[in-house]
């Protein structure tokens, strides 16, 4: 049984260092003038400093990499979750979306907080100041609320 142990051992250790070699691209796409969510919508200070701290990692193209980032198998999990989330909703691409679909993720954004499914829980593990308290969910609540009036419904 031991020797089993060793060898499965040295077996993951081996698969982990050659997939160091295998690693996601981790470079932010390009910004582009007047596609941000502020280049169109109202967003306060309070607002923006926020969603700077707790979304813009997977959903804008200013993700700050973490150290982590470089260590698989974490990369992929980390691509995986920006990706995702760059689909779901972008800050940064705002204005490619259509009036109907900013007022439908606006909507989506004040449920996601008040329910507490984003920030995700697997992201606040590790980024603590992520964390909204009630006073921010109201705050993003009431700006996203206030927002949506200004754009068309389904």
């Amino acid at each position: 049984m031991k020797k089993f142990l060793k060898i499965a051992v040295l077996l993951a250790a081996i698969l982990i260092g050659v997939l160091q070699f295998f690693r996601p691209s981790f470079i932010n796409p390009a910004l582009v003038a007047g596609q941000a969510i502020e280049d169109s919508i109202l967003v306060p200070a309070e607002v923006q400093m926020v969603i700077s701290r707790s979304c813009n990692d997977c959903h804008s193209n200013k993700t700050l990499y973490p150290w982590y980032s470089q260590v698989s198998p974490f990369s992929w999990f980390l691509a995986g979750h920006i990706e995702d989330g760059r689909r779901e909703l972008n800050f940064s691409e705002w204005n490619t979306y259509s009036d109907t679909k900013k007022g439908r993720k606006l909507e989506e954004i004040c449920e996601m907080v008040e329910g507490g499914a984003m920030p995700l829980p697997s992201y606040l593990w590790i980024h603590r100041d992520a964390v909204l308290n009630n006073d921010q969910k109201r705050l993003i609540c009431d700006w996203a609320k206030a927002e949506k009036l200004k754009f068309p419904s389904e």
